[in-house]
């Protein structure tokens, strides 16, 4: 009996310290609440969605992912129809092809109208230097029959000489007159071929245009292909899969769902008297319901310029305390990635913002690092279940 009581005191004792401890720390918790320096609000985790679509419309070829699959940047994650963009790939380089010949042709072309050239400069050359020999021997008769024609008059020289002298004077002239003649011609063979080449070298510049648009119009429908392959942007978490293979999808139409998993953030509300107090870059806290007893470090990213709630009239200052202002914390990403394929969201939780600096955090508000505990003793995202596995970010 008396062992009895014993064991009844010990329990009544322990229950009292219990309750002691359980009021004390429920007292200290509950303090904070009515602390200005501190502003808290309830929300759920959320990350960061980006849609991958297709490019061009088409038909799905193959969609190589599940819901819930983390994926690497860079990794193949569905794959359009392609065969007409091929087809259409063959036919741009058939066309380079064909521009190209006709490039080829007419830089062949020039070169012989530029040996052309060369010879046209050669003949008018050749031209000049007889028409300049057959001047001076123009001259030279005219000379002499000028000098015939005076002294036939005076009967000092033969009527024969005169008329030989004469000959010669008309034959020059025709000569020099002829020499003329090839000069013209071999200056507008020259005309001609310049001509030519004006025509080869707008040619070439036509035919170098064709080929480069030509290879535009080829990159162009490899890029159209390359996009028909749709690769992750970044690390993330498959978060629906809105179509499947054999669907065609137009310009823009959705195929995945990922989530950003290194841009965490919980999102709370608070009223207008606090957001007001509430800074960009302000120290905050999440304590998620999944892990009540860590708390996880985030940054105020976001605090909405406008009220969130409003009434439709406002009069009275019970009705302005209506106002409510979106406000956002951030995880940083440095410490979600080293556990980023445990991370989950729409967890629900309670955000937690310091709006005086000078004021400590309460305890239950200490980060690990902060109550000087060794991070591994708190957070081991491999050995927790999956559902509570979005802790491991702590």
């Amino acid at each position: 009996m008396f062992n009895m009581k014993k064991i009844v005191i010990s329990l009544l004792v322990i229950a009292a310290i219990g309750m002691t401890w359980y009021l004390i720390k429920s007292y200290k918790e509950e303090a904070i609440y009515k602390n200005p320096a501190f502003s808290s609000g309830n929300g759920r985790l959320e990350a960061t969605e980006i849609n991958i679509a297709a490019k061009l419309s088409g038909k799905i070829e193959s969609v190589l992912v599940d819901e819930g699959d983390y994926v690497k940047a860079g990794q193949k994650l569905a794959q359009m129809q392609t065969n007409t963009l091929e087809a259409e790939l063959e036919q741009a380089k058939a066309q380079i092809q064909v521009k190209e010949a006709e490039l080829e042709q007419a830089k062949a072309q020039l070169q012989v109208e530029e040996a052309a050239l060369a010879s046209a400069n050669a003949a008018l050359a050749a031209s000049k230097a007889s028409l300049a020999a057959k001047t001076s021997t123009f001259n030279n008769a005219k000379s002499r029959y000028e000098r015939s024609k005076q002294l036939v008059e005076r009967d000092a020289t033969s009527q024969q000489t005169f008329e030989n002298d004469e000959a010669l004077f008309q034959s020059a002239g025709a000569d020099v007159e002829s020499a003329k003649a090839n000069v013209q011609s071999s200056e507008a063979d020259i005309k001609s071929v310049e001509a030519a080449i004006i025509s080869d070298k707008a040619a070439i510049v036509k035919a170098e245009a064709a080929i480069a648009a030509a290879k535009a119009d080829a990159d162009r429908i490899q890029a159209d292909i390359d996009d028909s392959s749709l690769n992750a942007p970044i690390d993330g978490r498959i978060q629906y899969r809105i179509s499947e293979v054999g669907e065609v999808l137009s310009s823009g139409g959705r195929v995945l769902n990922l989530v950003d998993l290194t841009d965490v953030y919980l999102t709370f509300f608070v009223p207008e008297e606090t957001a007001g107090k509430i800074a960009l870059g302000a120290d905050a806290r999440i304590v998620l319901d999944a892990a009540s007893d860590i708390a996880i470090p985030a940054t105020i990213s976001y605090v909405a310029s406008v009220a969130q709630f409003t009434p439709k009239t406002v009069e009275t200052k019970a009705e302005r305390e209506k106002l409510m202002f979106r406000v956002k914390a951030k995880i940083s990403a440095d410490l979600l990635k080293p556990y980023v394929e445990y991370v989950k969201t729409g967890v629900p939780g309670v955000a937690w913002v310091r709006l005086d600096d000078n004021e400590p955090w309460p305890d239950f508000l200490k980060t690990p690092k902060e109550k000087g505990e060794p991070i591994s003793a708190n957070v081991n995202a491999a050995d927790k279940p999956a559902e509570t596995n979005e802790t491991a970010a702590k």
